[in-house]
This record gives C-alpha cells, structure tokens and sequence, in this order.
C-alpha cells in the first residue's frame, strides 16, 4: 500500500503541479486538502481539478468561523499590528490551515504533508512551525525548496510540466499578481510593486473595495456594540463575527477603507513591498480601540500596547502553537473583561471617524475632565503632585548647574 500526503491545495497552478510531481517522485497517494477561509469563488471547480490531476481524494474544510473566533478575535482583542500597517490577514490563517492540515493526515494515516509555500517566504515557516508543533512525527515536503528535483521555475514551466502529464487545465502563463485571500484581507505582489519607486495600479490592483477618490461624496454611519472585547452587532443586528466582518468589508470597500501599501521585514531576512486590502479589518480594529480607550486604566493600556506588539511578532513569525503566544492571550484576554459598549463613527474616504462612544464601564469622568471645579479633583492637590513627579529633573539640573559652576572655578 502505498503512504499518503496530505497536500495543502488551493487549487492554483502551483498545488496543481504538485500532484503529479509528489507521485512521480515519491509514488505518494495524494489526498488534497482546501482550507475554506474565507477566499470565496476560488474554490468552484476545485474537486475536478484535484481529480483530473491524479488527487484520489480532495477535503474541503470550511474553517471560516473557527478562523474568525479563535485566531482574528484574539488578535483584535491584542490589537496586534505587525509594523504599525500589517493587520495579518495571511499570518493568522496559517496555524488555523496547518491545525486541520494535521487532522486531515491523522485521519487519513498520512506520513508527510506537502505545502507549496516558496522558499523566500512567511508561509513556509508558519506552515512547517504549526506542523512541527502538533504532530512531529510527520515528513514535511516543501518543493520549492526541493531544487534538485523540483526543476520548474515559472507558470510556462508548469503548465508544459502538466500537459506533458496528460493534464490540460485553464491556467494561462500571462503576468497577474501573486494573491492571498481570506475573509479578513487580500493581499497582493508582483508586477509594478516590486519596485518600491512604482505607485501602485490600483484601478488594475483592487478587488474588495475602490480607492478614496472613488468612494462615495456622502459619509456613512455605522454603529457597531461589544461584550467582553468581541464584535457583537452593527446598526442594531445582531450576527457572529463572521458575519460581522463581511458586512464590513462590503461597507469598507464602498468607502474606501483599508488599503495599505507597506514594504514590511520578512521573517527570512528580506524587505518585501506589498498592497493589503483589510476594509472590515480596519474598521473592527479602530472600532475595538475606540472602546477601549474609554475603559481601560492607563497602566493597563500601556502594557497591552507592548503585548499588542509582542502578540504580532508571535503571529507573524508562525509561532502561533507556543506557550508564549498562549501567555499573551491570556494576559489580553484578562483586559477584555469590560471592553463591552456602542462605538459610532462614520465612513468617508478612506476614514473611519468617531462619532460617539459608550460604555457601562467607561471610565470617563465629565466632571473631572470638565474645566469646571468639581468635588473629586481640587487643584491645589496638583503643586505637590508636580513637585514629586519632577523632582529627579530639579534634582539633576541643580547638579548639572553645580559641576558647571566647579567647572569655571
């Protein structure tokens, strides 16, 4: 009997090639495995494909709400931003795809799994660190990485190395950005990005929304409630976080909101340049901070900020199934207890503006922030307060103005 690998398949040229390629070098079963995320109508057809290219067998598993509450809540609730832009809409679906990649193979009795992450990428890394944190036992093969006998090197190579495999499928050779979607974002590289000097082509770039002078002339409001640091309604419907956040996108697409163009450090050590299209993302994002900011102390806020950044180094490095990453969440789960109220702002060319926020929970005070006296705050009780607290600056220039004065003595 032969042994089996699970293929992580999109359905793309790549994955596609790698069918015949893992059974020609390896005599594998292959059994393809496709990751619902979120990525829509690039999943139609996919199990002809898979068949017609010598798969036996192709899972497709739907992961869009675990994905949405196990891995995008967290990160919302962290506030976790890779390089300030970066809101991991790729990095945080890979443990949850390598996760059902490693149940797909325990169920099948598989002995490796295949990925076809390129070999100067983020993915690969998060794919195989997942992997090796669930299931360390099982072979991982990566192609690209293979270059001995993994001889093609463009889409021509590709599609010549299938029909010469009796396998002719509608794929072109012509240029189109390198893509990934899921439900939270798109992402995209290639072509005139590759050059940081290039403005981006966004009539020819864009799929989820259009760019701020496209949006429409009229602002939108939009309220949106929470319990406990999650997502729970918009404009008085209720819906669960999936929901959410594709009514956002069509809301933050229509206006214009979430494009971000970054040239961000890659885990390999390389620079990459690319263009994210995250209009929900952004929208729960800054409607999640808006609460919070009314509810959290400052200490506790300065404290998660750090958190926030650790939470997105962890993420975007692949590090996802570790007892730091755990740690993190379980320190920002513990601030979330009261981020719970109403956030209203409005959407208007490429922003999301404020436009009222309220909280059982929040903590302030009209009546301390007023310029007005009142009862909890007299202010007198600031002279001493600012006595103490720059005291070690009184106390260092008195001694800077002594060594000065020894100096000219």
């Amino acid at each position: 009997m032969k042994e089996k690998v699970i293929l992580a398949y999109s359905g793309g040229l790549d994955t596609t090639a790698i069918i015949p390629w893992l059974k020609e070098h390896f005599d594998y079963e292959v059994i393809c495995c496709c990751i619902d995320c979120g990525q829509g109508n690039e999943l139609d057809g996919l199990e002809e494909r898979a068949k017609l290219s010598g798969a036996s067998k192709l899972y497709i598993e739907d992961l869009v709400d675990d994905f949405c509450d196990n891995y995008i809540v967290p990160c919302v609730q962290a506030g976790a931003v890779y390089e300030h832009k970066y809101l991991l809409g790729t990095s945080m679906a890979r443990p949850a795809i390598a996760k059902r990649l490693v149940e797909v193979a325990r169920k099948e009795g598989a002995t490796a799994i295949c990925h076809g992450a390129t070999g100067k990428g983020n993915d690969q890394i998060r794919f195989e660190l997942g992997i090796k944190a669930l299931a360390p036992d099982l072979k991982i093969i990566a192609p690209w990485r293979m270059t001995d006998i993994w001889t093609m090197k463009s889409r021509e190579d590709e599609i010549e190395y299938c029909r010469q495999h009796g396998i002719h499928l509608p794929f072109s050779s012509d240029n189109s950005y390198s893509r990934d979607r899921n439900l939270w974002h798109i992402s995209h590289e290639g072509l005139e990005l590759e050059d940081p000097a290039n403005e981006p082509n966004y009539d020819h770039l864009l799929v989820l929304g259009v760019t701020p002078e496209k949006a429409p002339d009229e602002p939108e409001y939009v309220t949106m409630t929470f319990e406990a640091g999650v997502p729970t309604s918009i404009n008085g419907e209720k819906m669960k976080v999936s929901d959410i956040i594709k009514k956002l996108n069509a809301l933050g697409g229509k206006h214009g909101i979430g494009i971000v163009d970054i040239v961000e450090n890659r885990v390999v050590g390389m620079k990459s340049r690319g263009v994210y299209e995250t209009p929900g993302g952004t929208i729960l994002m800054e409607a999640h901070d808006q609460l919070e900011e009314l509810v959290l102390d400052r200490a506790t806020m300065e404290v998660k900020k750090d958190m926030g950044n650790k939470m997105a180094q962890i993420v975007y490095e692949g590090k996802w199934f570790t007892p730091l990453r755990e740690a993190v969440q379980a320190f920002v789960e513990s601030t979330q207890k009261y981020v719970t109220g109403e956030v209203k702002f409005k959407l208007y060319k490429g922003n999301i503006i404020k436009a009222g926020t309220t909280s059982p929970y929040s903590l302030y005070s009209e009546s301390l922030a007023s310029f007005t006296t009142g009862e909890l705050y007299d202010h007198h009780d600031a002279d001493g307060f600012i006595t103490l607290f720059g005291l070690p600056l009184k106390v260092r220039a008195m001694k800077m103005a002594e060594l000065e004065k020894a100096k000219k003595n």
